[in-house]
């Protein structure tokens, strides 16, 4: 079984040195001029030139030996259950492997799988609440999953929003997979979710699952959510000149993943890149799923996006953590100051064609990881799922 660790922030300084390249997941300067980072409790303090930082002390030493610091992946879009098992794939410690993956933060878009998911209004506020709890003390692996996301369903009314919301509910699951499908009803539950500070995520496309539907444009851009649940499908996408009508009409974020039609995946991109709008775009598996479970799937979707997509690899990097984290609201995501030391540590795959990972990426290669950190804490080295990396960090002590 795979480790789990609380939610209790731990102590100590951590070092990572000998970066040969630091991307901080940040469209506008996506490329660092820094070489070691510094992490107090769990929290950047400081990155830049090793010798303009102050190294003394570390509880842990990393020797990054020259490869890749990244800020740690960010999945916008999973169904988690409890714990660290799935009954949509009867697997276990799938959590794990995204973590082997160099996702450290994932976002519930409904606990959907739950089997006998109840779906009267007190039982969906319940499962919420519990399943928000249940994560937030206990992370698999040591990843950290935002869950309690209820699927909405017909005679909500305000006043369940605002207890949500007072029992730390901040997430509804994907609009579209309960009763409410139609635009009008969904405009108002959304924005009485908006009022309480509970973000929303709308399905986009046809039915995923018994009791789902087909989401076309105009309910989507009635509706007004947050995000617009996987905007190439889950699994069948909208035509692609409604995809196009959603990414100009709206200013909502614009969520593509891996379980989905690749096409309208690369579609969306460059339609929502070619509008200016890059920061819009945010990475997802929408997994587990009747496709399986994709370990390396934000990573996969990171190497598609560059290579197919012709976007450099840093900036589709960013779609899978700055990005994320700014629309998402998170703490993670972006190499700066005050936020949380998660990080993931690549190369280039062992003999790719690509002289360097980012030209690797380029080429469509997924990279290999090496090590990954969230909280300042390693929770894994060498990745079993990936291929392997060229070079490999080290702890030194």
């Amino acid at each position: 079984m795979a480790m789990t660790v609380t939610g209790d922030v731990p102590k100590g300084k951590t070092v990572v040195k000998n970066i040969g390249l630091m991307l901080s997941g940040d469209l506008a300067q996506p490329i660092l001029a820094a070489d070691c980072l510094v992490a107090i409790d769990g929290r950047i303090d400081s990155f830049g030139k090793e010798a303009d930082l102050n190294t003394a002390g570390a509880d842990t030493l990393i020797d990054a030996n020259g490869t890749t610091l990244a800020p740690g992946l960010i999945d916008s879009h999973v169904h988690p259950v409890f714990g660290d098992w799935t009954p949509r794939q009867s697997q276990f410690n799938w959590i794990d492997s995204f973590l082997h993956g160099g996702v450290t933060t994932m976002i519930s878009a409904g606990e959907v799988h739950l089997p006998g998911r109840p779906k009267d209004i007190v039982g969906l506020k319940a499962l919420a609440v519990t399943a928000q709890r249940a994560f937030d003390n206990m992370r698999p692996a040591g990843v950290k999953v935002h869950a309690g996301a209820p699927v909405i369903e017909k005679g909500m009314v305000e006043e369940d929003f605002a207890e949500m919301a007072k029992n730390g509910v901040r997430l509804l699951g994907e609009v579209g997979l309960g009763g409410v499908k139609q635009g009008e009803e969904a405009k108002q539950m959304v924005a009485w979710a908006r009022k309480y500070g509970i973000q929303s995520t709308i399905h986009t496309g046809g039915p995923s699952i018994p009791g789902s539907g087909l989401i076309d444009k105009d309910v989507v851009l009635e509706a007004d959510a947050d995000v617009i649940g996987h905007i190439n499908g889950g699994h069948t996408a909208l035509p692609l000149d409604q995809i196009r009508c959603l990414c100009e009409d709206c200013t909502r974020a614009v969520e593509i993943v891996h379980n989905g039609n690749e096409l309208a995946a690369l579609f969306a991109m460059r339609t929502t890149m070619e509008l200016g709008q890059a920061e819009r775009i945010i990475l997802g598996t929408d997994s587990p799923a009747g496709s399986g479970v994709q370990p390396l799937g934000i990573l996969r979707m990171i190497a598609m996006l560059s290579s197919i997509g012709e976007v450099p690899a840093e900036i589709a990097i960013c779609f899978a953590t700055g990005n994320t984290a700014r629309m998402r609201d998170l703490d993670v995501g972006l190499i700066e100051e005050g936020r949380a030391a998660d990080f993931v540590i690549m190369d280039k795959a062992q003999h790719t064609a690509g002289t360097t990972i980012l030209e690797s990426i380029r080429m469509g290669d997924v990279p290999g990881v090496g090590m990954v950190i969230t909280d300042g804490v390693v929770r894994c080295g060498r990745s079993r799922n990936t291929p392997p990396a060229e070079s490999l960090p080290e702890i030194v002590s």
